[in-house]
């Protein structure tokens, strides 16, 4: 059996992704881990960099890798594809599945991957949404768009 989340199709480990509760530990391989990283950067590419969306969705703020924050979220509001989310960023880093070490291929393939992100949202035309700010060269919503991927986020010092 298949889960499907957006466009993408999980088949290999779908089974292993249906039915989990908080704590329960998901093993996938490397090799899937990549394979999920490719698929996703590329429907990231297909979409626009300033995506623009619809109520009703629900919108969220930085969820750092905690896991089980995001299954707390989502039996809240409503697991996909039924009920739709926003996240604003700060997606990983700070979980316990970060700790773990991987292979720097890896760890370039999230890079790649998270480097096609869109970078903001427009909501039903007026509720401008992203992570942190932009640019102050970017001074209207068409500067947005025309932004090229894959972007380069420079490192900040407070982080």
């Amino acid at each position: 059996m298949a889960v499907v989340f957006g466009n993408l199709v999980f088949v290999h480990f779908g089974e292993r992704l249906r039915g989990c509760r908080p704590g329960k530990t998901v093993t996938m391989t490397e090799a899937e881990i990549r394979a999920l990283c490719h698929k996703s950067r590329e429907i990231f590419l297909s979409q626009p960099i300033l995506l623009e969306l619809e109520a009703p969705l629900k919108i969220c703020g930085d969820i750092h890798g905690q896991y089980n924050d995001l299954l707390r979220l989502f039996e809240y509001g409503g697991f996909p594809p039924e009920a739709n989310y926003l996240f604003l960023g700060d997606y990983v880093d700070r979980g316990k599945q970060s700790k773990r070490r991987f292979s720097i291929k890896l760890w370039k393939t999230f890079t790649d991957c998270f480097n096609c992100l869109p970078i903001a949202a427009l909501i039903d035309e007026k509720i401008f949404c992203c992570h942190g700010g932009l640019s102050p060269d970017l001074q209207n919503m068409e500067q947005i768009r025309r932004v090229m991927r894959p972007t380069d986020v420079p490192d900040t010092e407070n982080d």
